[in-house]
């Protein structure tokens, strides 16, 4: 049923002249505009220069000052970045670059493959591994100024050039690793099994996504991150206390050393949604910066995400999400017109056919995006709504409110700007929804440090 559906729309939409390239780049500009003025919307929201009413007790002018500085600078960079990126985009689509780079991998092949690595597979292969040093060659700068001097600029920065230069090299390693069997099997599924293929691929991609969940945390994290057990003490103790309490099944606390990249600060769990024994993970910054309640209070709030199931209807989602994308995409795999639109006349790759389809279908993940945050904005009162239900208000709003300043997050949003870009609610929101009642200060970088003179490592908890 569904493929003869699929099927009649691909016939129907494979027409002569059709100019998809003249759509995909409409698309594409539309797309960048549309994010431009949500970023203006959100640059005006920036420049404000009164802390919001709802804050104005526990922050400071001079915190809201630099946070607005921050948040600033951040648009800034997004805005020339995006701008580089869609000028880059567009001359690719509009003087078919990809035919051209296609065929310097087929050449590349000839001259030095041997003949048994010789196909469309290896050469697709190759085409991504070109593309992907294109782009890591021209975000160089970017990357570069994110890091050394943007980030650098408001204190956040821990990296060297070395540590810089490594987690590139690092990340081109795995990138390899695991993109070339990864990439072999998602293109001879489609290969092998027809018109059928959008099944296969679905379940193909679902085993990745979970072997991906398992390994993740055990083989990737700490190729780039030093992780330690939680040193014995209170924390320890009060935290597996909680996981008990709620029945979760808690393995291991560690504490992963995020300061040597950046000041920021975060929490997380790791390992299966359903079945086996979970990991959770500290940042010492948190640690560093916050009280042992108020890191309890954190872990509260990641614990109920557990206890509500979320992480289970994310997974859920995301596979329905590309069961859409494998079977929408069979309409697209053999239409002519499209390929031959983007300069490839007399071939049609099913790798080159998927990255065009992707073009096409950007509108559509723009409202998927926007649906789907404001599904894990949801997800996030619900989880605070659960630390708070344990008993843990007071601390959570004060962890809330340090995790906004050591960040230097944006205190207030557009709406717009907030629905589209922001998968949870910005911290006004949350500390309503709480029933927030601060009365005074709860952050002061000097004080801070006089009370946490030792870094994480170095703690006994």
């Amino acid at each position: 049923m569904i493929q003869a559906v699929l099927q009649r729309l691909a016939r129907w939409l494979d027409r002569p002249f059709f100019p998809w390239k003249k759509l995909v780049i409409g698309f594409s500009l539309a797309e960048f505009a549309l994010e431009n003025w949500l970023l203006f919307r959100q640059y005006g929201v920036l420049q404000k220069k009164t802390v919001p009413k709802a804050l104005d007790k526990e922050i400071d002018q001079t915190t809201f000052d630099k946070s607005q500085a921050y948040g600033r600078a951040k648009a800034q960079f997004s805005f020339v970045s995006g701008l580089f990126n869609q000028a880059k985009s567009l001359a690719i689509l509009q003087f078919n670059v990809y035919p051209i780079v296609w065929a310097f991998a087929g050449s590349l092949l000839a001259r030095y493959a041997p003949a048994r690595f010789s196909g469309e597979i290896t050469q697709s292969l190759v085409f991504v591994y070109l593309f992907g040093l294109i782009d890591l060659l021209a975000g160089l700068p970017f990357s570069y100024y994110h890091s050394f001097v943007l980030e650098e600029k408001f204190g956040f920065n821990k990296m060297t050039i070395k540590l810089w230069l490594t987690d590139m090299l690092k990340g081109q390693a795995l990138t390899v690793a695991f993109g070339v069997p990864i990439g072999s099997a998602f293109l001879a599924i489609i290969k092998r099994t027809g018109d059928s293929f959008f099944y296969y691929l679905w379940m193909f991609m679902l085993v990745v996504q979970i072997t991906a969940m398992t390994i993740y945390p055990v083989f990737i994290v700490p190729i780039f991150n030093k992780l330690e057990p939680l040193k014995p003490g209170t924390l320890k103790e009060s935290v597996e206390a909680l996981a008990a309490k709620l029945k979760f099944p808690l393995s291991e606390l560690q504490v992963i050393d995020g300061s040597k990249r950046s000041a920021h600060s975060n929490a997380y769990f790791t390992g299966l949604p359903w079945i086996g024994k979970k990991k959770i993970v500290i940042y010492d910054t948190l640690l560093e910066k916050s009280s042992d309640k108020e890191v309890e209070a954190v872990l509260a709030h990641e614990l109920g995400h557990w206890q509500k199931n979320h992480t289970s209807r994310l997974l859920f989602i995301s596979q329905a999400h590309l069961f859409y994308i494998f079977a929408l995409f069979s309409v697209f795999i053999n239409n002519r017109s499209l390929y031959s639109d983007f300069g490839f006349h007399k071939e049609r790759p099913v790798l080159i056919g998927f990255l065009l389809f992707n073009e096409i279908l950007s509108p559509t993940d723009s409202i998927v995006k926007l649906l789907l945050n404001i599904w894990t904005r949801s997800m996030e009162f619900e989880a605070d709504a659960f630390a708070v239900n344990l008993g843990y208000a007071a601390e959570l709003g004060a962890s809330l409110i340090k995790l906004q300043i050591q960040n230097l997050s944006s205190m207030d949003a557009d709406w717009m700007y907030s629905s589209f870009h922001h998968s949870h609610p910005i911290l006004t929101e949350r500390l309503k929804a709480m029933g927030w009642a601060g009365d005074k200060k709860v952050f002061q970088d000097k004080s801070a440090d006089e009370e946490k003179p030792l870094k994480a490592a170095d703690r006994e908890l």
